[in-house]
């Protein structure tokens, strides 16, 4: 019952954000929609605004996962796997108003760091759902280089009215391709003799990362052993 009452109260201040954005306006909203009680509304949502915004953000990410689930991705290359996703999370928005006062809200210093933890979290989660196995310093940075991606191509197709997004998915394309040739280029960098003394030199300062435990979500990273 308590999910079945954060979703009515998400799904009502859904129809409030275009106009208020993501505010105490439009939590106050949404609660006298639904005709919560508003205490147990602030219970569900101490934070008000702040707590419907990054459940609707998780929401969508719950979306994507589901669509990745039930889509046949087998015929795909990994890369075309990886701009999938993206394009499924980005189609998970019901209204690009909604997103675009996302992005509004989790501009502002106090949000901001919320707001890149929630795309930390997407992108974390493409990469689980497609398999992703690495333990090390990797683990980081494709994370790293695909929350550039996704931002980058977010904001690009917040601004597209092309149609059916064409313009955006090709964008997307050309961005998950610079991550290939940056992938080449880290492979041919790793083969040259020349700078084979270097990188053994960066991969033993680097070698003792580990990517964080599946079931310690307060630490960033972790240390073999430990």
């Amino acid at each position: 019952m308590t999910q079945e009452t954060k979703d009515r109260i998400l799904d009502s201040a859904l129809s409030h954000v275009p106009f208020d954005g993501w505010s105490e306006a439009t939590f106050k909203a949404a609660v006298a929609d639904t005709a919560v009680p508003f205490q147990e509304a602030r219970a569900l949502f101490p934070r008000g605004a702040a707590d419907l915004a990054a459940a609707y953000h998780r929401r969508g990410d719950d979306q994507m996962l589901a669509r990745m689930a039930s889509e046949d991705l087998t015929a795909l290359r990994y890369s075309e796997k990886v701009a999938a996703a993206v394009r499924f999370r980005l189609e998970a928005t019901a209204d690009k108003e909604i997103l675009r006062r996302g992005v509004t809200f989790y501009s502002m210093p106090q949000h901001a760091p919320e707001g890149s933890a929630l795309v930390w979290g997407t992108v974390d989660k493409i990469w689980t759902a497609l398999g992703d196995t690495s333990d090390d310093i990797n683990w980081y940075s494709k994370r790293a280089i695909l929350a550039g991606v996704y931002g980058s191509t977010l904001l690009y197709w917040l601004g597209d009215d092309s149609d059916g997004h064409s313009a955006t998915w090709a964008f997307l394309d050309r961005r998950i391709g610079d991550v290939m040739q940056f992938e080449k280029l880290k492979a041919s960098v790793r083969d040259n003799a020349a700078l084979k003394p270097f990188v053994s030199m960066a991969e033993s300062l680097l070698g003792g990362i580990r990517a964080p435990k599946r079931d310690r979500t307060d630490l960033p990273g972790r240390w073999p052993g430990r």
